[in-house]
C-alpha cells in the first residue's frame, strides 16, 4: 500500500515545478543523474539502453548547459528533480528552419510518474519556445513510449511520419514516429 495519494486529486497534492536550469547544486545534479538512470532502466531513457556510468551521466549535464542551442528544462516533485527535457534550437547557419525548435530528451523517472509531470515539463517548453518566437515545435518519438505517445498526441502534436529503422532495443528494430506542433495563431503562411 502506498502512501501516496491516489486518485483525480495526487497530483495537486504534490508540489510540482519546472524550471530552465542555469547552473546545478550537488543535490540536484545527483537527484538528475539518479532520475536520468531510473528513467533508462524503466525503457525512458532517451537514446540510453543502460544508465551510463555517474560521472558520464554529470559530465553530459553540466556539458548541456554550455551549448547555447539548448536549454535544459527541470522537472521537480516536491521540490526533489524528477525529469528533464530539452529545448534545441536551431544553429544560426540553417536560416532555412530557423522558425522551428526541437523538443528533445524528455523524460521523468518511474517514481514520480502519475503527478502529471510530464504534461507540465511539455507545456514549458512549448511556452518557451512560444516566448523566443518559434512557429513550430517538432519531436520525435520511439513506437515503444506508449505513455510519450499519448500525452505528446493529447497535447495536439501531429504525427508527420514514420521511420522504420528508428532504433535498437533490446536486439529488434523499431520504428520512430515523428512529430510537430504549430505554436503560433494563425499557421505557416507568411
Amino acid at each position: 500500500m502506498s502512501d501516496r495519494p491516489q486518485g483525480p486529486d495526487a497530483a495537486q497534492a504534490a508540489e510540482r515545478g519546472v524550471e530552465r536550469a542555469e547552473a546545478f547544486t550537488e543535490t540536484d545534479l545527483n537527484a538528475l543523474c539518479e532520475a536520468t538512470q531510473a528513467a533508462i532502466l524503466d525503457g525512458g531513457g532517451f537514446g540510453w539502453l543502460a544508465p551510463p556510468p555517474r560521472r558520464a551521466l554529470e559530465q553530459y549535464y553540466r556539458g548541456v548547459l554550455l551549448v547555447p542551442e539548448r536549454s535544459l528544462f527541470l522537472a521537480r516533485l516536491n521540490g526533489s528533480i524528477v525529469g528533464s527535457a530539452q529545448l534545441v534550437r536551431p544553429p544560426r547557419n540553417n536560416e532555412a528552419q530557423a522558425f522551428a525548435a526541437t523538443l528533445m530528451h524528455s523524460f521523468v523517472a518511474p517514481y514520480a510518474r502519475g503527478h502529471g509531470m510530464a504534461r507540465l515539463l511539455t507545456q514549458h517548453v512549448e511556452e518557451a519556445a512560444r516566448a523566443l518566437g518559434y512557429q513550430v515545435l517538432n519531436l520525435d518519438v520511439r513506437e515503444s513510449q506508449a505513455a510519450a505517445l499519448h500525452l505528446y498526441e493529447s497535447l495536439g502534436f501531429v504525427r508527420w511520419g514514420v521511420h522504420p529503422a528508428y532504433a535498437r532495443v533490446g536486439g529488434l528494430t523499431v520504428q520512430g514516429y515523428f512529430y510537430y506542433k504549430l505554436l503560433q495563431q494563425g499557421g505557416m503562411r507568411g
